[in-house]
């Protein structure tokens, strides 16, 4: 484990994430990974640990976000008439 952490610091080691799911009685496991599914998706887990999958430059991180806002404001002009 400590060849695993060795380049974070101790403020910046990634925390565990605790998701429950506690399985209803008589609840099909498929039904419980959907609930669970989407549970990830609202807290945006998955797509947090994607993103950090591989390191991204600020000046992408800026441009990803610039893109993302006009999308937005693409949007809000469209349906706000």
């Amino acid at each position: 484990m400590r060849g695993l952490l060795a380049g974070f610091s101790q403020a910046k080691r990634p925390q565990p994430m605790s998701i429950e799911i506690k399985i209803r009685k008589n609840e099909p496991i498929d039904r419980a990974l959907r609930r669970m599914k989407k549970k990830l998706d609202r807290e945006n887990i998955i797509k947090g640990t994607r993103a950090k999958r591989y390191y991204e430059k600020p000046c992408e991180k800026r441009r990803r976000k610039e893109k993302v806002m006009a999308f937005t404001a693409m949007l809000r002009r469209r349906y706000d008439s």
